[in-house]
């Protein structure tokens, strides 16, 4: 009788269960595995079904370090790490949908966001809707770093002195400052350059180009609600065809169910200097347009929204939001129907 099957006998006799020689083998060979798949990573493409939860907000472990293309993290970035996936440490925020052009999320993405606005212009300002159709699309070369794609898009109006046309086309870059995903806070930084490219009847294409400066943080608070604040100057090069503009946006949005979220932002839109344009005396293009109006120079527009978004998992967000004016002053703007759809990596 050899020394296993004397253990197996001894093991039956006292009441205990047998293990077998390859069972005992099994854990080592497990953990010594190549093929052995680290916490937090997946060993195939989640499930359909998997692709409707959101994900936790915690962070991907390693996706936020710095990572080689032999990574596994960064094999999963396009053309080997060149644009990398979005951040997902951050994955319980939601992107910020007024002043569409300027109020940027402080994340670093990489996405395309499609946005359709209904703009209804007041009767003192002429009157009539203005649609437009437009895409941003953001991609993240760094950890801390991504271009910007943030103007561009076609404008169908029926308003007199708004005509049909392209809009200028923005673009730049993002920064990264702080970034805690431990305690949900990060704040970033940017600069864009607007090119003088669209249709001068759509009012666009004047000037010699805008430079826009901005600061945007955001921060977790009351447990499933998040604030976005951003704050930026829009400078001409240019300063007699268009006016300079100082802007405080600010977004709170609150999940309300697993894949919902109700939303309000706030936009203050404040004129430094005016132009020399007598287009349209002390009336300004609020944050579409830049008439480089005379008599703008200390106005002041404030405006207010309510909204809701559909995150059905971190790679999908479908947003609505009413806005108005919320001061005596209106300008260019009675009300405004924002729509955007993103789709994120």
């Amino acid at each position: 009788m050899n020394a296993k099957f004397s253990a197996a006998v001894a093991a039956l006799a006292l009441g205990m269960p047998s293990i077998a020689p390859a069972q005992q083998l099994m854990p080592s060979e497990i953990v010594g595995a190549d093929s052995a798949v680290a916490p937090y990573e997946y060993a195939s493409p989640p499930a359909i079904a998997d692709q409707f939860v959101i994900d936790d907000p915690s962070c991907d472990v390693g996706c936020s370090e710095q990572l080689s293309c032999s990574d596994s993290c960064c094999e999963k970035a396009i053309l080997c790490g060149l644009i990398k996936q979005s951040d997902h440490c951050f994955d319980s925020f939601i992107s910020p949908m007024t002043n569409p052009v300027f109020f940027e999320d402080p994340r670093q993405l990489t996405e395309v966001r499609g946005i359709f606005l209904n703009h209804k212009v007041p009767l003192a300002a002429g009157g009539g809707d203005i649609q437009v159709y437009a895409a941003q699309a953001r991609a993240r070369i760094t950890d801390r770093l991504s271009i910007i794609a943030t103007k561009d898009g076609y404008a169908v109006s029926q308003n007199p002195v708004i005509a049909d046309g392209w809009a200028d086309v923005a673009a730049g870059l993002k920064y990264t400052i702080y970034s805690d995903a431990e305690t949900q806070r990060l704040l970033s930084g940017g600069l864009t350059y607007e090119i003088p490219a669209g249709t001068p009847r759509t009012r666009q294409g004047n000037g010699d180009g805008e430079f826009h400066l901005f600061l945007t943080g955001g921060a977790q608070v009351l447990g499933y609600g998040h604030v976005i604040s951003g704050s930026g100057f829009r400078l001409p090069a240019d300063s007699s065809e268009e006016s300079q503009m100082w802007y405080w946006s600010n977004h709170f949005d609150y999940q309300v169910l697993q894949k919902w979220y109700f939303l309000t932002e706030y936009n203050w839109y404040h004129w430094m200097s005016s132009g020399n344009n007598d287009f349209a005396p002390g009336i300004e293009g609020g944050d579409l347009f830049n008439f480089g109006s005379t008599g703008v120079a200390g106005n002041d527009i404030v405006t207010g929204a309510i909204g809701a978004k559909y995150k059905p998992n971190r790679h999908v967000e479908i947003g609505v939001a009413w806005e108005l004016p919320l001061t005596e002053r209106r300008d260019v703007l009675e009300n405004r129907l924002t729509v955007d759809a993103i789709l994120r990596y």
